[in-house]
Order: C-alpha cells, then structure tokens, then sequence
C-alpha cells in the first residue's frame, strides 16, 4: 500500500467502526504498529481522526464520547513529540549524553520524559511500560549494564509498538526492529594503543572497569590494535569486584609492575580510576609519564589530575543529539532504512602520557 492509499483505508475503518486500535488495524493491513501510529497523527494534525491512547476515533464518536477534538494546527512553539528517555542511575559518564538529548530536544521542540533504569530485567520492564502508558511516541533506552540474557531484553525491546533508539548500547542478533547510536569505544581504544606505541612503548598494560558496558569494547579494540602493530598485549588489570577483590589491590599490583620495571604504558578506563592510580604512583616517588605513561578512557575529569592526563573522550553530547535526531527521523518516515551509527572518539593529548616532553626534545634537536 501507498502512504496515501494506507491512510484513506485507516479513515474508512474509523468511519465504519467509530474509533480503531492500532494494532488492529496494523494487523488488518499487514503493516507495523509504528507505521500506523504514524498515520493516526498525521490524519489527526488535519482533523479527520482524533487520537485516543492506542489508537483512534472519529470525530463524531468522539464528540459523543466527550473526548477533547482535534488539536488546532501546531504553531512554531508547540512540542512535536513526547519522546521517553531511560538512563542507568548514578554514573558520572551518562550526564553528558543527557544534556545532548535535552540540547537538541529543545532545539526540536521535543517533549523529554525521563526515567531511571532499575537494578533487575523486570525493573526495567516495569519502568519502559510506564513510559509507553504514558503517551510517548518514541523510546530513547539506556538500559542498565548487565541485564540478561541480552537476546531476552532486546527480543523484548523490539517488541514493543513505539519504536526504539538504543543510546551508547549496541544491539546483539535479536535487535529486530532497534535502532543505535554509540560511541566507538574500540576505535577510541585503538587511537590510544596507537598514541602509546608512537612514543616508542612496545607493552601497554590496560586496566578498565569490569562492571562498564563499555570495556568489552574497549578491550577489543586494544587487542585489535596490539595485534595490528606487532605489540605484546598485556598485562591486564580488571578494576572492579569481579571475584571480592576489593579495586585498590588492582592498583596495587600495577604499582608494583611499574616499581619494577615491567610496565612503562597503561590505557586506564575511566578517569577516576587514572587520577587515583597517578596519586598512588606520586605516593611512591613514581613519575607521570617518566616511569609510567598514562592515557584516560573518558575524559571527563582527565585534565582536572596533578599530572593532566591524556585522554580518549567518547562523543557524548552528539550521541545524544543523535539519539533525537534518528528517532525523529523514524517518526516522520516509520518506512525508511534502520539505522545504527557509531561516532568516533578523538583523543586529547596532554602530559601524561609523555608526548610533550618528546616534542619539545625533538624540537631542542
């Protein structure tokens, strides 16, 4: 069926019925819930239907009904969606994509709903039902690191009868009818590597978090890079209580490879973790980058350390402004190509990692 033809077949079914579900008439026409949806309030905005929770009715029915009538035309400054927006609680990395969904969403005149992901499968269940319930026209998820299976949530997620914009996630075989919008944390992983390796480190040391999303990612593109350029991989310290160790023996360990010698070059995810392993280095009369060349995966405290550190800095902000933008683009068109974007880190070079003192002395010579 052609858009208009899809549409004239919508108005006959609330003319003869008096109001419509959406997913009845999407399973009557062969078509998805999204793309009906996106008929209803395109017939609504020109007063042949009014929109109801799941679906539509005629304005007569609706009259009758005593349900409020079609909307007048939008002016510039009225909102244009309501799009819900679930983020994991209490991480310092989140904030930042935030605020690049709240930017473009004002910029838009997009409605924002937000909600915080909850610590189970069924929380987050629970939370992306009420948004739904809600009225919102799209989701923006986050969902929390850790849920599983990761088949089960996103089997789920593609499900649903709104469309869906997974944000700094990247969707596994289920994601089905899923869109994306991530950083690439394995490139921004290899720039380190390669930054590193450039100052004529031949082992670097990787020690990330072991409860992030993002360091399986962020491991890989270590290794890609290590294996791309003839380096020796390792060693590897997981911060985090993965098996009861508490971090700060992490730290410890690696203090002591760097006291002997075995370790000159580290890539440290995240900031907090670096800044912590630079006071333990100073702690020992240790030197940033002398003894230890260091590069941050975040960058979002990085230049704030005694020794500001060099820095891999994921494209928050415009992952969230993505974020708005593809969904917005899903609405207008529910038709066109899925998507999945990924948007590459830059790295920012301060004196941690050595680079400075190696041009000024190519610079002397």
């Amino acid at each position: 069926m052609l858009t208009e033809e899809r549409r004239e077949a919508i108005l006959r079914m609330v003319e003869r019925r008096g109001t419509i579900t959406v997913k009845e008439a999407a399973a009557e026409m062969g078509v998805s819930a999204v793309t009906v949806r996106q008929d209803v309030r395109d017939l609504a905005a020109r007063g042949l239907v009014v929109r109801v929770h799941g679906g539509a009715m005629s304005p007569a029915a609706a009259q009758q009904a005593d349900v409020p009538g079609p909307a007048a035309p939008r002016s510039s400054d009225r909102r244009e969606c309501t799009l819900g927006l679930m983020v994991p609680p209490g991480d310092y990395y989140y904030p930042e994509i935030i605020r690049g969904v709240q930017d473009a969403a004002r910029t838009h005149g997009v409605r924002i709903v937000l909600a915080v992901s909850g610590e189970t499968w069924a929380d987050n269940q629970e939370q992306v039902r009420r948004l739904v319930a809600a009225g919102v026209d799209g989701l923006l998820l986050m969902p929390r690191a850790g849920l599983e299976p990761v088949e089960r949530t996103e089997e789920w997620l593609a499900g649903l009868d709104v469309p869906v914009v997974l944000v700094d996630r990247r969707a596994a075989t289920q994601a089905g009818r899923l869109e994306q919008v991530a950083s690439d944390h394995a490139h921004g992983a290899n720039l380190a590597v390669r930054h590193l390796a450039s100052l004529g480190h031949e082992r670097i040391a990787l020690a990330a978090r072991a409860e992030s999303p993002n360091t399986p990612l962020i491991r890989d593109g270590y290794l890609a890079a290590c294996a791309k350029l003839g380096l020796t991989p390792g060693p590897e310290y997981r911060i985090g209580p993965t098996d009861g160790t508490a971090p700060t023996e992490w730290f410890e360990e690696l203090v002591r490879a760097v006291e002997a010698g075995d370790v000159r070059a580290a890539l440290v995810h995240n900031d907090l973790d670096a800044v912590t392993l630079v006071g333990l280095l100073q702690s020992r009369a240790l030197r940033v980058p002398e003894d230890l060349a260091v590069v941050t995966y975040d960058d979002e405290v990085a230049e704030l350390s005694d020794v500001p550190l060099t820095a891999v800095a994921p494209p928050k902000k415009a992952v969230g402004a993505w974020a708005v933008d593809l969904m917005r683009r899903r609405l207008a068109d529910p038709a066109a190509p899925l998507a999945e974007l990924l948007l590459r880190p830059e790295l920012r070079v301060r004196e941690s990692s050595g680079a400075h003192a190696v041009g000024e002395r190519s610079a002397h010579a």
